[in-house]
């Protein structure tokens, strides 16, 4: 990585990526893993607030590649966002680079890859973006500062996840967990994953960077400290444990205050009639005492998981990325524009398995949809509003048969939106929007309806960017529509995004101005049927 500054701008971070295959055993089985300059997780991104980030990535693989950057809002610039909405895959033997700047969302995220089911294989690593050094932060500087990807793993391929999703059959249960791609044996003879310096507090990022599972975290023998989730400061409550659904990322503190020994970091599958667990050791230094067998409990029930959702509340009184307090965006004053309620559902088309929103499958056409709107052959590609907003099932079942096609929701600008999904079935789901951080102001059990807008909190709900709504529940996410683009709005579970279970929001402003979006890029890649377009001319300020 190379940072430089030019012509007084904000600096820029440069990244060369070579994404090539190599044998791992995760789960202590050799397999194909997908790395990134020969590491698993890939290296981690470290930015300050503002900074220009140029990505340079080689596909040595051998099939298409693209990464997204989960949790960070590609401002005025969905032409980065690295899905097959947005981008064209890049070849394999070519090589492509991402310019981006993560503005002010000082937090903790992630990336991977988004074609073909290759986040299956690895592809993933931390992205953090931290404060300026003139805006404090509401805690101590921490002594160090640590990431943790934990995700269950199947021991089958890519390429058979794959094969098995295509002919209509389900993935089936993970084979096990990972923490930092590895499983940890849990017998006291595991290499230390940190080391800590007794006395000392240290800042621990976790992210669940799974396919199926939601998992529950615990430190052996102390307390965690909840500071940040998704780019947002939280009211500092201290938890034994905590559960993190797919795609959600937050921050915790750990003070060395124990018996100078070793000790398990602790994760565990939640919601299933086996747990899997894997365990990480922590070290304090010079320790030469093992940790002990006995692994603290995951807690149970999905109750107990919505009570502490509950419980998560925004930082009013702390400074933002900059200088005014979080909580002066008074959302629970706004006017709602639109209602758009999602309803989850999954059934066969043509004998195959698929998931569905709202009775519509969503299928990738070859022309990325946001290659379509900007060329002007939208009416070859898709159409908007497939899907309703006052979406109400039919059929005997509670279910409607479902259809095929892209989806693509078309928002006003600058509209401020409810979006009401709706879990009928057995399982918790967890959503992500790019684009956009959310208030999070509502989960429930049952069915939504106006009158449960009385149990909104409309005060210091968390900002962020993934919600999970438990099974036969709702959950109730506000945004305002105030950046232009195409964004994509997914199941995070990695068999209903695939399946899926996924749309995109077309926001833009009524005229076009570089002041709301920013010009295609010169190097983005053409493919479908604007490939041999002649390329529409930018427009300017």
């Amino acid at each position: 990585m190379t940072c430089i500054s030019v012509n007084g701008e904000d600096p820029y971070l440069f990244y060369e990526w070579k994404v090539t295959y190599g044998t791992l055993s995760p789960l202590g089985v050799p397999q194909k893993v997908i790395l990134i300059n020969n590491q698993f997780p890939g290296p981690r991104i470290n930015g300050t607030s503002n900074n220009n980030v140029h990505v340079n990535v080689f596909n040595q693989l051998d099939e298409p590649l693209l990464f997204t950057w989960n949790g960070i809002q590609q401002r005025k610039n969905s032409w980065q966002e690295g899905t097959l909405g947005t981008n064209c895959p890049i070849p394999p033997g070519t090589n492509y680079t991402y310019r981006f700047q993560v503005k002010d969302q000082i937090g903790s995220y992630y990336y991977y890859p988004t074609t073909g089911l290759l986040r299956a294989a690895g592809g993933y690593g931390p992205l953090t973006v931290v404060s300026r050094a003139l805006i404090p932060v509401p805690f101590d500087k921490p002594e160090d500062d640590y990431t943790v990807l934990v995700g269950d793993w199947y021991t089958k391929s890519h390429t058979e996840l794959r094969s098995m999703l295509d002919t209509g059959r389900r993935l089936g249960r993970p084979q096990g967990l990972v923490i930092n791609g590895k499983s940890g044996k849990g017998d006291g003879k595991d290499e230390p994953m940190y080391t800590l310096t007794p006395g000392k507090t240290y800042r621990f990022r976790f992210c669940n960077v799974g396919m199926k599972d939601s998992i529950n975290v615990r430190f052996q023998g102390h307390t965690m400290r909840l500071v940040e989730i998704e780019g947002s400061h939280v009211v500092q409550n201290v938890y034994d444990s905590l559960d993190i659904h797919l795609g959600q990322c937050l921050s915790v503190l750990v003070t060395a205050d124990k018996e100078p020994k070793d000790y398990f970091i602790v994760a565990s599958t939640r919601f299933t009639k086996e747990p899997h667990t894997a365990t990480a050791t922590i070290r304090y230094a010079n320790s030469k005492s093992p940790a002990s067998p006995q692994l603290p409990k995951a807690p149970e029930g999905w109750e107990w998981s919505l009570n502490q959702f509950r419980s998560f509340r925004w930082n009013l009184t702390n400074s933002a990325a900059r200088p005014n307090p979080q909580g002066s965006y008074h959302y629970g004053k706004i006017n709602i524009s639109r209602t758009i309620k999602l309803v989850t559902s999954a059934g066969k088309v043509d004998g195959k398995l698929r998931y569905a929103i709202n009775g519509i499958s969503h299928v990738d056409p070859p022309t990325p949809i946001r290659l379509a709107q900007h060329y002007g052959v939208s009416d070859k590609v898709f159409k908007y509003d497939l899907i309703k907003d006052d979406y109400k099932p039919t059929g005997e079942d509670g279910q409607d048969k479902i259809t095929l096609g892209p989806i693509v929701i078309n928002g006003t600008w600058k509209s401020f939106v409810e979006f009401v999904i709706e879990n009928p079935g057995k399982s918790v789901q967890s959503f992500h929007t790019s684009g956009y951080a959310f208030f999070a102001v509502s989960i429930e059990p049952g069915r939504w309806s106006p009158e449960k807008r009385k149990n909104y909190n409309l005060l210091d709900a968390v900002s962020r960017n993934t919600i999970q709504v438990y099974p036969n529940s709702f959950a109730v996410i506000m945004t305002a529509l105030d950046n232009a683009g195409l964004w994509n709005i997914r199941a995070n579970s990695m068999e209903k995004h695939y399946l899926g279970q996924q749309f995109y929001l077309s926001v833009h402003a009524a005229t076009v101005s570089l002041q709301d979006e920013y010009n295609m890029p010169d190097n983005h890649l053409l493919c479908g049927i604007v490939k041999d377009l002649p390329k529409p001319t930018p427009f300017r300020a």
